[in-house]
Formats: structure tokens, C-alpha cells, sequence
């Protein structure tokens, strides 16, 4: 099959008994489509111009605790011990927390940086470069305090599996600009997966052709990519060519999405063979560019993702999430905020503070987003294990937002003296995505998919654009 011509081709299909008449043959003569996700962006859209033309999520699973990293709490400090009064918690949800639990102020040291005056933790040196470069989003909020609904739900609006997430989105609606690389690629790094696994970058209810991509470390990032012993470049390309003429009859015929998946599926893996390796060979890239980073070429790690990641957006991705586990710092033997959060922190610090400022560099910040957190934050009482933690709090978080017409150096919104709860600017996780979509071009109320009799969206039916966020 793989070494067919063209003409033979033409023979099979017709003298095969499955009745293709000339218009079918016409359809044989059309050249194979490169991508589907390149060539099906839905008509109208983007709905107004866009800010942004990709997006890289730099996702911390596990929820990093703002209390020690941005923002500084000396009341936290002076009551340290003590327990938290009850105004404070009515109406708060925690995930393990027995109601007994004394107030934890930070140890760390923070300064003010930046002409904006962020404050950033001592575990986060890097992060200080980048203060006017990034819009500090706090006051985040959230529905959902158990860490794989909680990730579900920001990637997908809904904390039940099922549900496109955004990259299935954006690609749904936008297409993506590249013919040879998916159009949402997933990189991740750690020592497992992140809670909610596939779900967390599924198409749902869209075509398959839409869900995120894993990429794995190494020279070869998808499995079975390779050309088998003895296989030609031309007879591979026959091989795909025939099977793609089979499977377009096939979709005339009974009108299933999926077959054009199919489609893309094998056309894409052909593209790949060349396009992935080259992608992955990190020592194209100088030295300077590889010390910035802290990338080392053939070691996997989030600072070799987030190098990826720029790479991925040069040859026109259109969202590539990272994903970089074991900020879930309860006080378990693993999880102790005084030893393993300053280690987690400078595997990412470095590399995240250096994307930014690469991208800008580059010309290439104005039109990406880069955002920066995890599914929620950390409470500010202290939850003893083995070592002293603390639990997920959904109320009063931070994250960052940097480039596609996010505000550079502004502070937005405010948490209370103790950080449970949002004095000034709330802000939450639907805000979020719908701003996210806004400077995508895209009106988040109008991107809809119809599924079982319903209009679906990413931010269901919840969600405002934060433009205040957005210069």
C-alpha cells in the first residue's frame, strides 16, 4: 500500500466495486490538506481584532501559595499562632483543615520591585526582572478546592471531566498557524503528571482533532513517529496520500467528524517526521540562550519546556501549556514549605522570568500571553503533617499575566491583612478565561459548540472581561 502511485491509485479506487464516479476521482486530483485545524477556522471569527495570536500557560499544579511568594502579610507574621478570628472564616471552604488551625506567617523575606512596587519573595529572585513586564493578578477566586477538579475547571470552565479545555477552544475557533506541529501542544515536567491527566487538555464534546498534543522530552517527542526499517520518504507519503483518498470517500459517505480527525492524524504524523525533531534539538539554540534558561539539550526539565515553548511559538502554535507539578504543600513528608518550596521554586524561577523576557526580546510578547499559576493558592493557617503546610484556598490567590495586551507593571486587586478573602477587584477563574479569549479576538459568549441539544461554552454561562486588566 505505501508504494501505490498515484495512478494506481486512481486504478483501485476505481475498479473497486465501491462506486466512485468522476466527481470522486475530482476529489482524489485536490491536494491533501495539510492540517485540518489550519484550514477550519469557523467562519466570523475572530469576532474583533485580536491582541494576541498565542497563548503559553506556564501551569503550577498543585496551587503555589501567594503568601510566600507575593504577597508580604506582617499581620500574618505578628499573629503568628494565633487562631485566625471567626469573621475571617465564615463562609470559607477548606479541603483538610479541622477548624483548629493557627495563623502561619511567612518566613521569607520580600522586597518591593519594579517601578510598580510588586512584592516578591527572596524565592523568587528572578521574578524581580520582570516586575514591570508582567500584570499581577490578585484576588483570584475559584468554585473548586480538590486539586483535579480544581485544574478541570480552569482549563475547561467546568470542574467535571467532558468539557473542551481552552486550547481546544482557541484552536476550534481560530485554527492555528502552522502546517507542520499541532495547534495545542502540552509539555510537562516533574516527577508525575498533574491530577486530572488527559481531561485537563481533552476536546470534549469538539473533534478530536482539537485535544492538546503531548509532547514527550527527548529527539523523539510522540511515540511511533519514526519511519520503520526500509521505508522511504515517498513511500510514506503514497501510503498517507491513499489512506487519506480512502477516508475522505469514507467521510462523503457518512459524514463523521471524526474521520477528517483522521485525516489530520495521518497527515500531521507525516509532517512531524521532519518538523519534531527539529523542534526538539535544543542545541540550534547559543549558549547565551541556553545559560538564560537554564536549558541543558537532552535533560528533561521546565526550563528546557519553557525554551520549547518559545520555539513552538515562533513556528506558530497557537497554545502550548506547560504543566510543572509538586507545589502541594500540605507539610507531608514531601511537602514541606521551609525545604521543598524554595526547590520547586528555582526550578521555575529562573526559566520563567527568562521567557518573558526572551519573548520580548524578540518581538514576540505583544502577540503571546503568557500566564503564570495554579488551580488556586495556599491558606493562611498552617496545616501540621509531619512538617507544618498549608491547605488549598480557593478565596484569595495570585497569579501573573504578561504580553498580548495584558497591562505591563500594573497591581490589580487586593487581598484583606490575613490574605482569606478580596478587599479590592475580585477576580474569577470564568473572568480570567473570558479576558484570555477577549484578546484573542474572540467574544466568549459567542464561541459556542452545540452538544446534546445545548449551547456550550468555555465559560458556560458565567464570566466578564477584565478590561481594566488590558492597556
Amino acid at each position: 500500500m505505501g508504494s501505490l502511485s498515484n495512478q494506481t491509485r486512481r486504478h483501485f479506487f476505481r475498479n473497486c466495486g465501491l462506486g466512485i464516479g468522476a466527481a470522486a476521482l475530482g476529489e482524489l486530483e485536490r491536494p491533501t490538506t495539510a492540517s485540518a485545524q489550519s484550514d477550519s477556522k469557523q467562519s466570523g471569527l475572530p469576532h474583533h481584532a485580536p491582541q494576541a495570536k498565542a497563548i503559553i500557560f506556564l501551569f503550577m499544579a498543585g496551587g503555589p501559595s501567594q503568601l510566600d511568594l507575593f504577597n508580604d502579610k506582617p499581620a500574618l507574621r505578628k499573629h503568628h499562632g494565633e487562631l485566625p478570628p471567626a469573621s475571617f472564616l465564615e463562609g470559607k471552604r477548606f479541603a483538610f483543615l479541622k477548624g483548629n488551625e493557627t495563623l502561619l506567617g511567612s518566613p521569607r523575606t520580600f522586597g518591593r520591585y519594579g517601578e510598580c512596587g510588586q512584592e516578591i519573595s527572596d524565592l523568587l529572585p528572578h521574578h524581580r526582572a520582570i516586575a514591570d513586564d508582567v500584570c499581577w493578578l490578585h484576588g483570584m477566586q475559584s468554585d473548586v478546592f480538590n486539586h483535579g477538579p480544581a485544574k478541570i475547571f480552569l482549563n475547561t470552565g467546568s470542574p467535571q471531566p467532558g468539557r473542551p479545555s481552552m486550547g481546544s477552544w482557541l484552536t476550534y475557533g481560530l485554527g492555528s498557524e502552522t502546517k507542520d506541529l499541532p495547534g495545542f501542544v502540552v509539555l510537562q515536567s516533574g516527577p508525575r503528571g498533574p491530577r486530572g491527566g488527559s481531561a485537563l487538555w481533552s476536546s470534549g464534546f469538539l473533534p478530536t482533532t482539537y485535544q492538546g498534543v503531548p509532547f514527550r522530552n527527548g529527539p523523539e517527542p510522540i511515540l511511533n513517529l519514526s519511519s520503520p526499517a526500509g521505508i522511504t520518504r515517498e513511500q510514506e507519503r503514497n501510503f498517507v496520500d491513499t489512506v487519506s483518498d480512502m477516508n475522505r470517500i469514507n467521510l462523503e459517505a457518512v459524514g463523521d467528524s471524526e474521520i477528517s480527525t483522521r485525516i489530520s492524524a495521518y497527515e500531521m504524523a507525516y509532517q512531524m517526521q521532519s518538523s519534531a525533531p527539529d523542534l526538539m534539538d535544543l542545541s540550534q539554540e547559543t549558549e547565551t540562550t541556553l545559560k538564560k534558561y537554564g536549558a541543558e539539550p537532552g535533560k528533561p526539565s521546565f526550563a528546557n519546556n519553557c525554551l520549547l515553548a518559545r520555539r513552538l511559538v515562533e513556528r506558530g502554535v497557537r497554545f502550548i501549556q506547560l504543566y510543572h507539578t509538586n507545589w502541594d504543600h500540605h507539610g507531608g513528608p514531601t511537602e514541606n514549605l521551609e525545604e521543598h518550596l524554595p526547590d520547586i521554586c528555582r526550578e521555575v524561577d529562573q526559566s520563567s522570568a527568562t521567557l518573558v523576557r526572551d519573548l520580548k526580546e524578540r518581538g514576540l510578547l505583544d502577540e503571546t500571553i503568557v500566564v503564570w499559576g495554579g488551580e488556586f493558592g495556599r491558606t493562611p493557617m498552617g496545616e501540621v503533617r509531619q512538617n507544618t503546610g498549608r491547605d488549598h484556598h480557593i478565596d484569595a490567590y495570585s497569579m501573573w499575566a504578561a504580553g498580548g495586551g495584558f497591562s505591563p507593571g500594573l497591581i490589580h486587586g487586593k487581598t484583606d491583612e490575613l490574605g482569606f478573602g478580596v478587599d479590592e477587584k475580585p477576580k474569577h477563574v470564568h473572568d480570567l478565561q473570558a479576558t484570555i479569549l477577549h484578546q484573542m479576538g474572540i467574544d466568549h459568549e459567542r464561541l459556542t459548540y452545540r452538544f446534546q441539544g445545548r449551547d456550550f461554552r468555555l465559560t458556560d454561562v458565567h464570566g466578564h472581561v477584565l478590561h481594566d486588566l488590558l492597556s
